[in-house]
């Protein structure tokens, strides 16, 4: 293709390490299809793929982790009334939004989530400026699980009665090493990682069952704990009424129970699905995913509700808060205190594992995210489009987020669950949209009424700890101006993925060619009338000196999507009022003419020109015109397209203005 990138003069002659380094961060950057080597990234076509169960483990590092602080997290929002939130927690999960998802994997089957239904639905700028927000939101969501994953590891690394004396009090700098760790897992090359997390949610979830099953064993050989648990309770609260009323007020906050769902459908391009499934109707896929989603539901759910019981009822309030033991580590607390000190360092071990391997599966979602749309949209350098990059850009953030939040699992939980419950939002809007258009009125409204309950979740969470739309808002506001600014400093590339003309065209141009260099006209699409065509084609000839008696083609682009950014250039020929046009579909004028122009040179092997009038108007408004709207000042803009796509001024097409 002729607008390849060409690398400035200097890099031939640039010093070997400097290409070594170049070459080693921007590995990769070739694969133009979000393709990575996380364990969220699209499989190559030579890859078959995986059962879906062991996807699930895959999901499961990030869905099943959060039971290393959820328990913690929910006793000290819901206190005694944890048990009855978190059955609220379970009937949203089980009623709201496994359904939610469900639908989401038959929507959007490639891996590409809620946000691409999203897109689908609001058009030209709306569109792509509601995903840079829905963007932000999901890096909240990714970019936390990263730190407060990582924070809650290093604190079962510091309570571990065998830890040596010097960690006490070091959270942060533990908390800062995992992270730094992660990092450098994904800077070396991060391989198929569905094994491992197979062995690690499978040995986790064993442990657990073992802890909780202790625990059960525990309240059921002495009822007389589960008779203080209830008097405790009633006497704080005056009735059951009143207990339900404030379990549904308190439950948002228990709502990183629900963080694996987005994870769930990222990873749908790793399942195996049937023979003969196809990209558009990946029927096996969507059916095996919607197993997964349903079996991961139900696992959690079990695991929540029991888990919410015995750390209630078998932990003392006082050791739930800041320093106290079960303090982000509640189930540990248990396995410790009911197993031995053998026994829970085992666990202790597993927990900051998967805890650990959470945020790689965090990070792969980004890196699986990110590539999907920025530099699509032209909102990030080509660059990004690498893994090692985005790594260090990732890692230095959550080297941020961790100092601020001094690597409190409670600070973090917040901003947490603000990102989790606004992508839960979007899905189940965008489902709600998805079965109202098909004219399922039942469905819409099953889904309308979880779009309101998820509404209400995540409007009350955001009362309730401000600071966690605050961090979104800040991950936002960074990605719209960054992704704008790079919009603008990209507006001059050439743009065009591939250019190809159909027979008419093609013959217009052989013909054409017969005579020299080819000589186009801009034309405005509005003309159609022979009398114009030929008015245009007059004061070209005596403004613009095109030598007399050369044939002349007229090119005519027509805006499609202005907030587009890279397309697919088909250029169709006809033969109307007189003269032969080559008309074509694109993003913005000036740079979909350059894009032809060398086209045309490649195919002609002759410099080809292009013939323009100036457009009246004031030079700033015909800049934001050609920002925004996508035409302008085509003839100057035009020019500085083909100054920048083509150093070698003898092989660059010319362009002449009257």
């Amino acid at each position: 293709m002729t607008g390849t990138q060409v690398d400035p003069p200097d890099t031939a002659v640039a010093p070997l390490g400097r290409r070594r380094w170049r070459g080693w961060l921007l590995d990769g950057l070739s694969e133009r299809s979000a393709r990575h080597p996380g364990p969220h990234g699209t499989p190559p076509a030579e890859h078959k793929g995986h059962r879906w169960w062991r996807v699930m483990c895959l999901t499961g590092v990030d869905y099943f982790s959060t039971l290393g602080y959820q328990p913690g997290i929910a006793a000290l929002a819901a206190g005694l009334l944890s048990p009855l939130a978190t059955l609220v927690l379970i009937a949203l999960t089980l009623g709201g939004a496994l359904p939610v998802y469900r639908r989401v994997a038959k929507e959007s089957p490639n891996g590409e989530g809620s946000i691409a239904m999203l897109e689908r639905l609001l058009p030209w700028w709306a569109g792509k400026i509601f995903v840079l927000v829905l963007l932000g939101f999901a890096a909240t969501d990714f970019m936390i699980t990263i730190t407060l994953s990582a924070a809650d590891a290093s604190a079962h690394v510091v309570e571990n009665p065998f830890a040596p004396g010097f960690l006490h009090g070091s959270n942060l700098w533990i908390t800062l090493a995992l992270v730094a760790a992660l990092g450098a897992v994904f800077l070396k090359g991060f391989k198929e990682a569905i094994g491992i997390a197979v062995a690690l949610v499978g040995v986790y979830l064993a442990l657990n069952l073992v802890v909780l099953s202790t625990a059960v064993w525990k309240i059921a050989t002495e009822p007389v704990v589960i008779g203080n648990w209830w008097d405790a309770m009633t006497a704080e609260h005056s009735s059951p009424l009143a207990m339900i009323g404030v379990s549904l007020l308190v439950f948002p906050k228990l709502a990183l129970g629900m963080s694996g769902f987005e994870t769930g459908v990222a990873v749908m391009p790793q399942i195996q699905g049937d023979a003969s499934d196809t990209y558009d109707k990946p029927l096996g896929r969507v059916r095996d995913t919607r197993k997964l989603l349903t079996t991961a539901a139900l696992i959690m759910s079990g695991f929540l509700l029991v888990s919410s019981l015995a750390t209630t009822i078998l932990i003392p309030e006082s050791e739930f808060k800041a320093g106290g033991g079960a303090n982000g580590r509640a189930l540990a607390y248990l396995a410790h205190q009911r197993l031995g000190e053998g026994f829970g360092t085992v666990y202790d071990i597993s927990t900051i594992a998967i805890l650990w391997f959470a945020g790689a599966s965090a990070t792969a979602g980004l890196l699986n995210l990110v590539p999907r749309y920025l530099p699509r949209y032209g909102m990030a350098p080509e660059w990004t489009r690498a893994v090692r990059p985005l790594v260090l850009i990732f890692m230095a953030i959550a080297f941020f987020i961790t100092w601020w939040f001094d690597a409190d699992v409670d600070a973090q939980s917040g901003a947490y669950a603000t990102g989790v419950l606004v992508l839960m939002l979007s899905a189940s809007f965008a489902s709600t949209v998805a079965v109202h258009r098909r004219g399922k009125r039942a469905a819409a409204l099953g889904f309308g009424v979880v779009t309101a309950v998820f509404a209400y979740t995540l409007v009350t969470n955001v009362i309730e700890r401000p600071d966690g739309i605050k961090i979104a808002l800040l991950f936002i506001v960074g990605i719209v101006v960054s992704s704008f600014a790079s919009r603008v400093h990209r507006a001059f590339e050439l743009r065009a993925t591939a250019v190809t003309f159909d027979a008419c065209a093609a013959r217009f141009v052989d013909e054409a060619a017969k005579s020299g260099p080819l000589r186009i006209i801009a034309n405005e699409p509005q003309e159609h009338s022979t009398r114009e065509y030929r008015a245009k084609e007059y004061s070209q000839r005596e403004e613009t000196h095109i030598p007399d008696g050369r044939p002349v083609l007229f090119l005519e682009v027509f805006i499609q999507n202005s907030s587009d950014f890279t397309t697919e250039l088909t250029v169709h020929g006809d033969e109307k009022h007189g003269v032969r046009r080559l008309r074509v579909e694109g993003a913005v004028v000036p740079n979909t003419i350059a894009a032809v122009m060398m086209e045309l040179r490649d195919r002609t092997g002759e410099v080809p020109h292009a013939y323009f009038n100036w457009t009246e108007g004031h030079p700033l408004s015909h800049l934001l015109r050609f920002l925004v709207f996508g035409d302008g000042e085509v003839a100057p803009v035009t020019r500085e397209v083909l100054r920048r796509a083509e150093p070698d001024l003898r092989r660059r097409p010319r362009v002449h203005v009257g």
